[in-house]
């Protein structure tokens, strides 16, 4: 197996991504070295009764990259796939990401081992529940905010401020509702907190398409993965007037020349256990052919590594816009930059989801309630100004948005460094 074959990892494109901006930025080498380094790495083993009365031991993870801008802050993902690498690149990334959005956090992530599809709800109540106890107090409303990744939603962030919540005094309870955001609006959740990713990705896109001097009316676009992220994405797409023709997700892919409606393709979704494949208004696609779809935009909101240098040099559209964290391995990424691809990184292009977690979290710590037109027109406002940071450095730098983005994100943190210093 050649070296373009082997599977990549997530952990060395964060890593390459972080070398180059900090090259190019000049980085103090001090904080270069506080930075390239996790500040906690947890794992837990627990076991859980399942149904049948059989004991399953589960494992599950928390990493916690740095803090020095606030709590750290990130979501929890079940999939099988995970493990501690996985959730040390995408800890790292968060933190770029709530600082370039200008949040008071650092960076978080962690989840479970385990595909949530092969249990019932009972057992991933217990599984949540019991999971959020291993972890503790390594968790907490002021240092460590989980939320809604891959494969979890808000009922299962409110099994974990439920779960959390009882281990208080029981006085003090509702002090902690903010232990994680992404809830149920009857629970403390945010208004448009669902669809704030997916809203997110196509304000960065809105903001693309006018900087290169066009719009999003009659522009043909491909989602990877449609889950929370892709089918928000897909619908606020349809509102611009853009047209989507393909869709891959885990079982399969489809294809439309002329359209197919995201609201549609979603009813159908939820009648037929939650996948694409059979769509009866499109055709089925083989997989290895889906980037290469003819198409101006391409949203990639599954999982990390999928375009790469196997399949960079047939991709199709203008811009990728990455709904997905670490999507683009940096071998692709090259191929796609000679291409002449632009490329709205996830940091910026998906942070939509982060800071609807901040609203949510000032929500709950103020007491207020939120109106959902107020929540939309303070995101878009904060990504307006991320997208025209990164532009500015972009130029500044004379360097591609990922790593424009990067500088921006970690030029905060060493500011902070610079003021307070390193205890003792």
């Amino acid at each position: 197996m050649t070296k373009e074959q082997q599977a990549p990892r997530m952990i060395d494109s964060v890593r390459q991504q972080f070398d180059k901006a900090a090259d190019i930025m000049d980085l103090n080498p001090n904080i270069r070295k506080i930075l390239a380094h996790t500040n906690n790495e947890l794992v837990v083993h627990f076991p859980v009764r399942l149904d049948n009365g059989s004991v399953e031991v589960f494992t599950g993870y928390r990493v916690q990259h740095n803090n020095a801008l606030g709590p750290y802050k990130g979501g929890l993902r079940y999939h099988p796939a995970i493990e501690l690498d996985d959730a040390k690149a995408l800890a790292i990334w968060m933190t770029w990401k709530t600082s370039l959005a200008g949040l008071p956090y650092g960076g978080g992530k962690g989840g479970i081992q385990i595909d949530p599809s092969k249990y019932s709800m009972g057992e991933l109540e217990r599984i949540t529940r019991r999971f959020t106890h291993a972890l503790g107090d390594n968790i907490g409303p002021e240092y460590d905010i989980p939320a809604p990744d891959v494969n979890t939603n808000a009922q299962i962030m409110a099994w974990i401020a439920d779960t959390y919540m009882s281990t208080k005094q029981p006085n003090e309870r509702s002090k902690y509702s903010h232990v994680v955001t992404g809830k149920p609006v009857n629970s403390g959740g945010l208004r448009g907190r669902d669809r704030a990713t997916g809203y997110g990705v196509v304000v960065t896109l809105k903001a693309w398409a006018k900087w290169r001097n066009t719009t999003l009316e009659g522009k043909k676009y491909i989602v990877q993965g449609f889950g929370n992220v892709g089918q928000w994405a897909s619908v606020f797409m349809e509102e611009n007037g853009a047209i989507l023709t393909a869709v891959q997700d885990a079982s399969g892919s489809i294809y439309n020349a002329n359209g197919i409606n995201p609201t549609d393709l979603l009813v159908y979704m939820k009648a037929n256990n939650g996948v694409i494949a059979n769509y009866p208004k499109a055709v089925t696609l083989p997989n290895e052919d889906f980037f290469a779809v003819e198409c101006d935009v391409c949203i990639p909101a599954a999982l990390g590594n999928q375009i790469t240098a196997l399949n960079a040099t047939s991709v199709k559209a203008k811009v990728i816009a990455e709904g997905a964290n670490g999507p683009t391995t940096p071998e692709g990424e090259a191929i796609l930059r000679e291409k002449g691809v632009d490329i709205i990184p996830d940091i910026l292009c998906n942070s939509g989801g982060v800071i609807g977690s901040y609203f949510e979290w000032l929500q709950n710590r103020s007491g207020e309630i939120w109106e959902f037109e107020d929540v939309i027109t303070r995101l878009e406002k904060k990504m307006l100004d991320s997208f025209s940071r990164v532009v500015a450095a972009s130029e500044a730098f004379n360097t591609d948005f990922r790593t424009a983005a990067y500088i921006e994100a970690i030029k905060r943190i060493e500011l902070t460094y610079n003021d307070r210093g390193v205890f003792p």
